[in-house]
C-alpha cells in the first residue's frame, strides 16, 4: 500500500478538486485515499461534502438591521434630537435677542406717548389724578393694557426695561413659533421658521421698540399655539384661545385683522384627525366665544372712538399702492417667497420626514394641505392690501410682521425642501436664512436711526420745565417722557391741528390759531425739528421771526437715517 493510501479526507478539505486522471486531490496536494467499500457502486464523496457545507453554511446574513416603525423615522423623537433641537432653538434666540439688543437711540414719539399716558393712567388708579387726556379717544389700543404695564417697568428699570419687556414678549412669540410648527409638521420645519422670523426687521425692531406691537403679536401668538396644541383634546378646550385673542385685539386693535385666521386654523388643525363634521363644530365654538367676547368688550368699554380714529375710519395718506408694495417686498418679501414655495410644495407632496416607507403617514390630504398653505400665506398679505386702501406706509413695517409670524410656518417647510433630504443642500438654506439676516441688520438699523437722538435737546431744554408754562413742540411726546414729573400732557401742543381763543374772544384753527397765539406770545418754549410735519414747522418759524416776544435760544444739528437736520428751539423773553 502506497503512502497515499494511508490518508483520509480531511473534515478541512472538504472542496477537494478532481486531477486529470478521476481521482480527487486535497487542499495540501495529495490524493485522498479512496473509500473502502463503495456504496452502490459509486463515489458519495461529493454528496457528502456537499451536506457539510450545507450544515456549516449560515441560515442568513451575518448581521441584522431591526425593522424601524414609520413613525421613529420623524414623530417619536428621542430624547437626544429632543435636545439637540432645543439647543438650536436656543441658538435662534439669542441671535435675535443681540440683533434687538443691539439697536440704539433715544425715545421715539409713540413710545415716549405709550409711556407717559401709562405713568398718566398710573396716578389715576392709584391717586386718582385726572387724567390729562382722554387717552382712548386716539389711542391704537386700550391705554389701561399696555401702556399701564410698560410704565411700572419704566418706573424701575426706565426705557431699556420697557423696550427688554418687548424683547421678552418677541421670544416667547419666536418660541411659541417654533412649537406650534413643530406639531404642524416637524422638527426641522420649525427651527427654519423660528430662524427666518428671527432675523426680519419687524421682529427685530419690535424686539426693542416700547410699543403695542410686540405684546399683540406674543398674544397672537399663544392664541395659534393654544388652538395648534388643543387639536386633539375635547372641541371645547380651543375656548381656551377665546380670551387669548381678545386680549391681543384689546392691546392693539389691528390684531383683529388675523382673527379670522386663528379661527380657520381651528378647523384645519383637527380636520385630518377627527373628521370634518368636529372639526367645523370646533372652529365655530371659537368664532362664538371670541365673538361673544369682543361684544362684551365693545358694549363694558369706550373705545370705539379710539378704535373709529386708528383703525376702520383712519385718515386715508398719499402714498401709492407701487410704493407699498414695493416697501412690502423689501421688508418681508424673501419670507413670503419662501413660504409660497413651501406651501406649494406641500400641497403636492405631503411627506415630511425622510423614511422611504412612510409615504402617506398621517396624511391629511392634498385639500387641507393645500387649504392650510392658503390661509397662512394668506395672512401676510392682509396688512400690506389694508395699507394700500389706506394710502400710508404709516406702521406698515410692523403690521408686516404679524403677517409674516403666520407665513413663518410655510417657510419652514419651503426651507426644509429647499435643503432637500439628508440635508443634501444645505447651502441654500444658509444662503436664504443669511441674505434675511443681512436684510434684517441693515432695515433695522436704517429703522431705529429713522428719528433724530434728543439727548442735546433735552438737556437744552431741561431748565425751563415747570408746571406752569405752555410748550409748542414738533414731537412733544418726547419731552413730556422725559419730563413727566414736572410737566403735563395739557401743558403741550403738537403741531398736528391747533384752536385758539385770543384775549378779545376771535377764534382762530388751524395755520391762523399758531399765528395768532404767537403774535401774543402764548408759548414759553417752542421746539421743532422740521421732520415731524415741516409744513407747519415753516409757519411756526416765520410767526416768530422778527417776534418780539421770542429769542432762539438753541440750534442744534442731528443726523438721522434720511440725512442731516437741525433742532430750533425759541424761549419766551417777555
Amino acid at each position: 500500500m502506497s503512502r497515499h493510501d494511508h490518508r483520509t479526507p480531511q473534515p478541512s478539505d472538504p472542496y477537494a478538486e478532481e486531477d486529470t486522471a478521476g481521482g480527487r486531490f486535497g487542499s495540501d496536494g495529495f490524493a485522498p485515499r479512496q473509500p473502502s467499500g463503495p456504496r452502490d457502486g459509486h463515489d458519495d464523496r461529493p454528496t457528502r461534502a456537499l451536506r457539510v457545507v450545507g450544515e456549516r453554511a449560515p441560515a442568513g446574513p451575518g448581521y441584522h438591521v431591526p425593522d424601524t416603525p414609520e413613525v421613529g423615522w420623524a414623530m417619536a423623537a428621542g430624547r437626544r434630537r429632543t435636545w439637540v433641537s432645543r439647543t438650536v432653538l436656543l441658538c435662534v434666540l439669542v441671535v435675535q435677542a443681540v440683533l434687538s439688543l443691539r439697536l440704539s437711540n433715544t425715545a421715539f414719539q409713540d413710545e415716549a406717548l405709550y409711556l407717559a399716558a401709562g405713568h398718566a393712567q398710573l396716578d389715576h388708579l392709584l391717586h386718582g389724578t385726572p387724567l390729562p387726556r382722554d387717552y382712548a379717544a386716539y389711542f391704537s389700543g386700550s391705554p389701561q393694557l399696555y401702556p399701564v404695564l410698560a410704565a411700572l417697568v419704566d418706573g424701575r428699570f426706565g426705557l431699556t426695561g420697557a423696550r427688554s419687556l418687548s424683547l421678552v414678549f418677541m421670544l416667547a412669540a419666536t418660541g411659541l413659533l417654533y412649537s406650534l410648527t413643530r406639531r404642524l409638521f416637524n422638527e426641522r420645519a420649525a427651527l427654519a421658521a423660528a430662524a427666518l422670523f428671527a432675523v426680519v426687521q419687524s421682529t427685530v425692531v419690535m424686539g426693542y421698540y416700547a410699543t403695542y406691537d410686540a405684546a399683540a403679536v406674543f398674544l397672537l401668538a399663544l392664541a395659534t399655539w393654544i388652538v395648534v396644541r388643543t387639536g386633539r383634546a375635547p372641541a371645547a378646550a380651543v375656548l381656551l384661545a377665546a380670551p387669548v385673542a381678545v386680549l391681543a385685539v384689546g392691546v392693539k386693535y389691528a390684531a383683529a385683522l388675523y382673527l379670522p385666521t386663528v379661527v380657520v386654523l381651528a378647523l384645519l388643525t383637527t380636520w385630518p384627525r377627527r373628521g370634518a363634521r368636529v372639526a367645523v363644530g370646533r372652529m365655530v365654538l371659537l368664532g362664538l366665544g371670541v365673538g361673544a367676547l369682543l361684544a362684551a368688550g365693545v358694549y363694558a368699554t369706550d373705545l370705539m372712538a379710539g378704535v373709529r380714529q386708528t383703525t376702520t375710519d383712519r385718515e386715508h395718506g398719499t402714498d401709492s399702492a407701487g410704493f407699498l408694495l414695493r416697501r412690502s417686498a423689501e421688508w418681508g418679501g424673501l419670507l413670503f417667497l419662501a413660504a409660497v414655495g413651501g406651501a406649494v410644495s406641500y400641497a403636492r407632496r405631503s411627506r415630511m420626514h425622510e423614511s422611504p416607507l412612510a409615504r402617506r403617514l398621517d396624511d391629511p390630504g392634498r385639500r387641507r394641505r393645500a387649504l392650510l398653505g392658503l390661509v397662512l400665506c394668506g395672512t401676510a398679505v392682509l396688512a400690506p392690501a389694508y395699507q394700500v386702501h389706506l394710502a400710508t406706509q404709516v406702521s406698515l413695517f410692523k403690521h408686516i410682521g404679524f403677517g409674516l409670524f403666520f407665513a413663518a410656518p410655510m417657510a419652514g417647510v419651503g426651507v426644509t425642501r429647499l435643503v432637500g433630504a439628508h440635508f443634501r443642500y444645505p447651502q441654500l438654506g444658509i444662503v436664504l436664512w443669511t441674505a434675511m439676516l443681512c436684510l434684517g441688520i441693515a432695515q433695522a438699523d436704517w429703522r431705529f436711526a429713522l428719528w433724530p437722538d434728543s439727548s442735546r435737546m433735552v438737556r437744552t431744554v431741561e431748565p425751563h420745565m415747570n408746571s406752569t408754562d405752555r410748550y409748542l413742540a414738533s414731537t412733544p411726546e418726547v419731552p413730556l417722557y422725559y419730563f413727566r414729573e414736572r410737566t403735563t400732557h395739557r401743558q403741550w401742543q403738537s403741531v398736528f391741528g391747533m384752536e385758539y381763543t385770543d384775549g378779545k374772544g376771535t377764534y382762530f384753527a388751524g395755520d391762523a390759531a399758531y399765528r395768532a397765539a404767537l403774535r401774543d406770545g402764548e408759548f414759553d418754549l417752542i421746539v421743532l425739528d422740521g421732520l415731524t410735519n415741516p409744513r407747519v414747522d415753516d409757519v411756526v418759524a416765520d410767526a416768530v421771526r422778527g417776534n418780539p416776544h421770542y429769542r432762539l435760544l438753541a440750534d442744534l444739528p442731528f443726523r438721522n437715517s434720511a440725512g442731516t437736520g437741525e433742532y430750533r428751539i425759541w424761549i419766551r423773553i417777555s
